[in-house]
């Protein structure tokens, strides 16, 4: 120990000059060494991250109307440009060899949280209990609507037995409500933190095309039933589609709506105010955008979501034609879409709408006998495919096809018996439930023909069915799982040759 007294004040003070240096030049140290550990950190993770990127993803999905293929396609895509080795593939035709490594899944809930019909495949053969998935790492994009009360299911469903196998999530499960597009974006997030790749431009689903609302005709006048109308669709841009595919439309608010809005915000009664809040979803909490500008309220509301229906027509019948029922709302308003369509829009008006490939549900080859099923709107769909076997000329084709009554609901009954006396239709074969005191649906007339379904399965024929899930879908089925058996018809379905449009 020695005392600072016992030197000179110059000594002194370059004693203290020497103090400081030393501790600056640790400090200085300190910060070298701090910043050489958080570069080899960081080389650390980046070389992780690029090997992350490089090892193999498979991206599987579940698509009933071909949306979830388009986000699966999109999932590859991002991947595959950072540099990933992607592999994209139908649930349906994964196997459990292939579940190691990494994987995404894209998975739809149809219906009443049902599992789409390609998906089928693999929840029979793969999602069983005791599989063994520790060796996965996954993450799962779930895709629903909130208006069904089992929203998401089968993603969910698909999460939940992932992790009880023993795979590990790479995140958590993402659901989409109706297309979300921030849930999107947050998907879209998450893949880039699997790739490193930050700057990719947000997704965004296509935008719609301009159509032109040309015709719209009462189908069924005096029916028992809800309205069905005839709507019939012209593009401006080219579009083009094939039989199977959906159009979604944009839809608008009830114009009476948004002029009761525009007042009761005291807003002025001007086009362009209606213009921007026709397609925002209008508000019931009107107190917080009192005194707003419109421009400031339309920032604080989403866009209406869309509505999907099955095309009708072909390409060179020169539009889009849907067979829409007009459905109402619980305060007996008309619905969102079928109202857009059947009372607000205009003949001669714009409609926001684009064509959505729908692969699932695209027609076999002309050679195949083709067996059409459905009931109601679901007409549609059917019609489409037989539209493309008489430019074809494919002539094996049934129609089974169900409604109310001859008299009032009879869809295109001058075409259809037209298509059975020309022979496009081999056979056909009608439900009208309410023309008897015993009430006769198109299930029953299929029950009733079992030795001719079986005999035409036998010659190799498809089988599509178009309608509401609820009811007829459900109840063909179980008809079908009746005549045929329930092995037949997971075989047809594995082969692509049992199809589903429900709705």
């Amino acid at each position: 120990m020695f005392a600072l007294e016992a030197f000179s004040p110059e000594t002194r003070r370059l004693i203290a000059a020497g103090a400081v240096t030393g501790v600056y030049a640790l400090f200085c140290a300190g910060i070298a060494a701090r910043e050489a550990l958080r570069r080899a950190a960081a080389r650390r993770e980046a070389e992780a991250l690029s090997r992350g990127a490089g090892e193999p993803v498979l991206v599987a999905y579940a698509s009933q109307t071909g949306f979830a293929e388009e986000l699966a396609s999109a999932t590859a895509k991002a991947l595959s440009e950072a540099g990933a080795p992607v592999t994209l593939r139908e649930l349906g035709a994964v196997t459990a060899a292939d579940l190691t490594g990494r994987a995404l899944f894209v998975a739809s809930t149809t219906g009443e949280g049902d599992a789409p019909d390609p998906a089928r495949a693999f929840i029979r053969d793969v999602m069983k209990d005791g599989v063994d998935l520790s060796a996965l790492r996954y993450g799962v994009l779930a895709l629903g609507d909130s208006t069904y009360a089992a929203f998401c299911a089968f993603g969910r469903s698909l999460d939940a037995w992932l992790a009880r196998s023993g795979a590990s999530p790479l995140f958590d499960r993402v659901e989409v409500d109706d297309g979300d597009p921030a849930a999107l974006r947050h998907w879209q997030g998450q893949l880039s933190l699997l790739t490193g790749v930050t700057n990719a431009p947000d997704w965004s689903r296509p935008a719609y095309g301009r159509w032109t609302l040309t015709e719209r005709t009462l189908l069924n006048p005096g029916s028992p039933g809800g309205e069905a109308w005839h709507v019939r669709l012209a593009p401006t841009d080219g579009a083009t589609w094939q039989a199977g595919d959906i159009l979604e439309i944009g839809p608008r608010n009830n114009p009476g709506e948004v002029a009761a809005l525009i007042a009761a915000l005291g807003l002025p009664a001007a086009a362009a105010a209606a213009e921007t809040l026709a397609g925002l979803r209008l508000p019931h909490d009107l107190e917080a955008l009192s005194g707003l500008p419109v421009e400031a309220i339309a920032e604080r509301l989403t866009a209406l979501p869309h509505r999907e229906y099955s095309i009708a027509s072909l390409p060179s019948d020169g539009g889009v034609e849907l067979i829409v029922r007009l459905t109402p709302r619980a305060d007996g308003q008309p619905g969102l879409g079928s109202g857009w369509l059947c009372r607000f829009a205009e003949v001669g008006q714009a409609i926001d709408a684009r064509v959505r490939t729908n692969r699932s549900f695209h027609g076999p080859d002309k050679a195949r006998p083709l067996i059409l099923i459905g009931s109601g709107t679901g007409l549609a769909g059917l019609r489409a495919h037989l539209k493309a076997r008489a430019v074809a000329g494919a002539s094996r084709n049934w129609l089974a096809f169900g409604e109310r009554t001859r008299a009032h609901d009879y869809f295109h009954h001058a075409e259809i018996e037209g298509w059975k006396a020309d022979g496009v239709l081999e056979r056909l074969d009608l439900a009208f439930s309410r023309d008897q005191a015993d009430r006769i649906y198109v299930q029953h007339r299929l029950r009733a023909a079992a030795d001719s379904l079986r005999q035409w399965v036998a010659d190799g024929a498809a089988i599509y069915v178009c309608g509401s899930l609820e009811g007829m879908s459900r109840d063909v089925h179980t008809a079908l799982v009746e005549v045929l058996g329930a092995d037949v018809l997971e075989r047809l379905t594995d082969e692509g040759r049992y199809r589903r449009d429900v709705y």
